[in-house]
C-alpha cells in the first residue's frame, strides 16, 4: 500500500467511480492558466482508459503537480517508516484504546471477513482504518493503480516536470493524527462507510457522470461534515488552504499545470475550486 492511497482515504471511500466521466477544469486569470483534475487513488481495470480530458490537459500542461512526491512515498523506504509511526512499538494494543463498544464493533466486523484480530492488534486507529478500507476495495475489485500514479508514470517516462503541494512527511504527520483525541472516530466511520459503500458508490457515481457538483457535495461532504468534523477539518479543509496559496502562485506564473488531487477537494463549499471561484478566477470544466 503506497501513501498516497492510504492518505486519502475519504476520497478512496467516496470517490471510487467510473472516470469515463470528465473530472477536469480549466481554471485562468487574465493572463495565465492551469487544470485541476480530480484523482481517485485505486481503480478497477475497467476503469481504463481514462476519459480524454485527462489526456487534454495532461498534454496542454508543462508540468504536473500532484498532493506529494510519487515516487517517494512509493519506495520501500517511506513504506516502513509509515509503519513505524503508525504502528504502536511499546506493546499497547488497539483493544486498549478503543472504548469497548468500538472495539467489539470493529471485532464482529473482522470476523465476519475472516481476519483474526491479531492481524491488527498494533495498528493505530488511522492505520487500521486505512487497512479495513483497501480489504473492502481490493474485494470490490479496486486493485489498479488510481489516476495520480498513472500520470507521474507517464511523465517520469516522457521526462516531464513535476511538482507537489504537499511533502511526503507532511501527509504522514496528517495521517498519524486523524481523528484527533478521540482514537474511536476514524474507526467508527470507517465501519459505518464500509456497510454503505456500493450504494454511495452508486449515487455518488450518477451525480459524478452527471457533473453535478453540488449533488456530489450532498452525497459525500455534507453527511462527513456532520458526523466527523475532526476528521473533514484534518482530511480536507485544512490541506485546502494550504494548497490554495501554491496555486495561486502558479497562476501567476507563465508555466501552465496540470493539478491532480483527490475528487473530494474539488467539491462543496470547502473545495479548492470554490476557494478559487471566491477569489474571482474563472473555473470552466473541460
Amino acid at each position: 500500500m503506497t501513501l498516497i492511497k492510504a492518505f486519502t482515504l475519504s476520497t478512496v471511500l467516496l470517490f471510487t467511480l467510473d472516470l469515463q466521466a470528465a473530472s477536469v477544469w480549466k481554471v485562468t486569470n487574465n493572463q495565465h492558466s492551469l487544470y485541476i483534475g480530480g484523482t481517485i487513488h485505486v481503480l478497477t481495470p475497467k476503469d481504463y482508459p481514462l476519459a480524454k480530458e485527462y489526456d487534454l490537459a495532461y498534454q496542454a500542461s508543462d508540468k504536473v503537480i500532484f498532493e506529494t512526491d510519487m515516487e517517494v512515498v512509493s519506495s520501500p523506504a517511506f513504506g516502513q517508516k509509515m509503519m513505524d509511526q503508525m504502528m504502536y512499538s511499546d506493546g499497547t494494543t488497539i483493544n486498549t484504546v478503543l472504548q469497548p463498544d468500538t472495539y467489539k464493533a470493529l471485532a464482529i466486523h473482522l470476523s465476519s471477513r475472516e481476519i483474526p484480530m491479531q492481524a491488527f492488534a498494533s495498528h493505530k486507529p488511522s492505520l487500521l482504518a486505512i487497512s479495513l478500507t483497501f480489504i473492502e476495495l481490493q474485494a470490490m475489485g479496486y486493485t489498479s493503480v488510481g489516476v495520480d500514479m498513472f500520470f507521474a508514470n507517464m511523465a517520469k517516462t516522457q521526462a516531464k516536470e513535476q511538482g507537489w503541494l504537499e511533502t511526503p512527511d507532511e501527509q504522514l504527520a496528517f495521517i498519524s493524527k486523524l481523528g484527533g483525541d478521540d482514537p474511536n472516530a476514524m474507526i467508527e466511520y470507517t465501519l459505518k462507510d464500509i456497510k454503505k459503500m456500493p450504494e454511495m458508490f452508486a449515487k455518488l457515481h450518477s451525480t459524478w457522470l452527471a457533473g453535478d457538483m453540488q449533488g456530489m457535495a450532498d452525497v459525500g461532504i455534507t453527511p462527513f461534515k456532520a458526523d466527523y468534523p475532526t476528521i473533514y477539518q484534518d482530511l480536507l479543509v485544512t490541506r485546502n488552504n494550504n494548497w490554495l496559496p501554491k496555486i495561486v502562485n502558479m497562476l501567476n506564473d507563465p508555466s501552465i499545470e496540470f493539478i491532480l488531487v483527490g475528487a473530494l477537494h474539488l467539491a462543496g463549499p470547502d473545495s479548492v475550486l470554490a476557494k478559487l471561484k471566491a477569489k474571482g478566477y474563472k473555473i470552466e470544466k473541460l
